[in-house]
């Protein structure tokens, strides 16, 4: 006989460690929980310089990679998310960053009800624990992830940001205020010198309650579907494994992810006609835009090498420098070990006459060996990179057969929309007057990547099409919108159109893109769905 559960919610990352959290809070609801991956473990979950260690470990991450296009020189692009306890905010670049109020009344606008900036603001607050500047009604202060200001800095930092100012740039205070406009530090999910994934900050002190069920290595293969009523789910230890039943008396929610929700509907019979026919699955529940929508952030990156002296991340993180890094770690200082990957933030215009920054540039002292995966260069160096805040480039994630242990096709189609070229160019042309202020000059010998040799427009684009990369910002392929769009996948609820008994809660309902990471506004379609599902707000049956 199948387990029996209220809830059964499959992934255990920022939606799902949230969310189970909350539902466990009354003691009267019982929780099941599976998770795809370990037990967060691994010492590299816990230190935030162990990013580079955890990306390239297949057993805490889906190693997925995007399919090639002709914009991406050919290439397949790695775009690794997390598979263990706190998923993708156990290994990601922990940086803090809600967007533009704006992002958010656009969905509103489109129909969804109860998303705009000042509805989703509350849940934003829930979701952190402010430690540092912010106004009252702005920031959480008392529960949540903790969100900290940069404790390290460098001369290297101070002049980028120096030099932004004098192009005419202004310090931001706050850039989570609401008004995100500026230069500074970014904010992160870092205190004491460790990462807080969200399952630290959320769900583990509740492992204690009896009515939660957390099981890991818990792979889902199958929504169990009873007419147009969720019911249950089907998960596998093991390929090729025998499936283990868990049902849900009230609701099945999916919190796997851009890819998983959207891969899992798939292969349970929801999605496309065409697409599951191909992949030999029933056409259970035809929604033709489950997988539609994929949009991510696409990112070129300059890099310099630095004047010799020049002491960047590079020389801190080899031999007796490194070890005076780990003992300041250890003794709670400011040290390497605890910064995020990119340490300055710029939201800026790409075009002058923009209402809004339509561009995020990064900044960090240090720079890595071409063609090589977070291997730091052996001489001093510093890296800046640019990205679209809204790319209209689509794509799609498409099951190729309905076995789970089988990666999806990912087809992000970066770069396709000429409007997204423009930008990207001039993103690319920002950081190089960034790069060569006053300031920075004496830091900078000289460019290496994409180098003076790369001037125009076509040797720019083609230098972004070879170099490129993901910022892992997966989001849109189960996108909220009414009934009567056709290409819809949830209700401004987060239920399935036509289905009872299911929602989706995680980056994928996203329907278009946030000006920012995507790490707090997951946490807060978290929220506000735990306020919906506990009936805080009305509710009605799904049709």
């Amino acid at each position: 006989m199948a387990e029996e559960f209220d809830y059964v919610i499959v992934g255990c990352g920022a939606a799902g460690s949230l969310l189970a959290a909350r539902l466990t809070e009354d003691g009267a609801s019982r929780v099941c929980v599976l998770e795809a991956g370990p037990k967060d473990r691994n010492p590299f979950i816990h230190i935030p310089a162990g990013f580079i260690k955890t990306l390239k470990n297949p057993d805490v991450t889906w190693q997925f990679r995007t399919a090639p296009t002709e914009r991406t020189g050919g290439r397949g692009i790695a775009t690794v998310q997390g598979r263990t306890l706190g998923g993708s905010s156990s290994i990601n670049g922990m940086i803090y960053n809600r967007g533009q109020p704006g992002d958010l009344d656009s969905w509103a606008q489109r129909g969804n009800r109860g998303w705009g900036y000042e509805d989703c603001l509350p849940y934003y607050r829930r979701t952190e624990r402010r430690i540092g500047y912010g106004e009252p009604d702005k920031r959480g202060r008392e529960q949540g992830i903790p969100v900290t200001d940069t404790d390290w800095t460098s001369p290297l930092t101070e002049a980028f940001i120096a030099g932004c100012v004098n192009m005419g740039i202004p310090r931001n205070p706050d850039y989570n205020s609401g008004d995100q406009a500026g230069v500074g530090y970014f904010q992160r999910a870092i205190l004491n010198g460790r990462r807080v994934s969200a399952y630290r900050a959320f769900l583990h002190k509740a492992l204690g309650r009896p009515n939660l069920d957390l099981r890991t290595e818990a792979r889902a293969s199958e929504i169990i579907l009873e007419g147009r009523r969720a019911v249950g789910v089907r998960y596998l230890r093991a390929r090729g494994g025998e499936p283990v039943e868990v049902r849900a008396r009230r609701e099945v929610i999916l919190c796997g992810g851009t890819v998983n929700s959207a891969r899992l509907l798939q292969v349970s019979g929801i999605g496309p006609a065409w697409l599951l026919q191909q992949i030999g699955v029933e056409v259970r529940h035809e929604l033709p835009g489950v997988g539609e929508n994929f949009r991510d952030h696409y990112a070129s990156r300059i890099v310099m090498r630095a004047k010799p002296g020049t002491v960047t991340l590079n020389e801190l993180s080899k031999g007796a420098r490194l070890a005076g890094q780990v003992l300041r770690w250890g003794a709670g200082l400011p040290s390497i070990l605890a910064i995020v990957p990119s340490v300055v933030y710029v939201f800026w215009k790409s075009f002058e006459g923009l209402d809004q920054p339509d561009l995020q540039c990064v900044f960090t002292p240090g720079s890595y060996k071409e063609g090589q995966v977070y291997v730091l260069d052996d001489y001093p160096g510093m890296t800046a990179g640019a990205w679209q805040h809204r790319p209209e480039s689509t794509g799609w994630v498409r099951a190729k057969s309905r076995d789970v242990f089988e990666d999806p096709e990912i087809q992000p189609n970066y770069l396709a929309h000429e409007m997204d070229r423009r930008v990207h160019l001039a993103g690319i042309r920002f950081l190089r007057r960034a790069l060569n202020t006053p300031e920075m000059q004496p830091f900078i010998e000289a460019e290496t990547l994409p180098g003076p040799q790369a001037q125009s427009d076509d040797e720019l684009l083609d230098f972004a099409y070879r170099n490129g990369s993901t910022t892992y910002h997966l989001i849109g392929t189960c996108r909220m919108g009414p009934a009567t769009d056709p290409t819809a996948v949830v209700d401004d609820r987060l239920r399935v159109h036509g289905l009872a008994g299911l929602r989706v809660v995680d980056a994928s309902i996203m329907p278009s893109m946030t000006s920012a990471n995507t790490y707090a506004t997951t946490l807060m379609i978290a929220e506000k769905a735990s306020d919906f599902i506990r009936g805080r707000e009305a509710e009605t049956e799904a049709a």
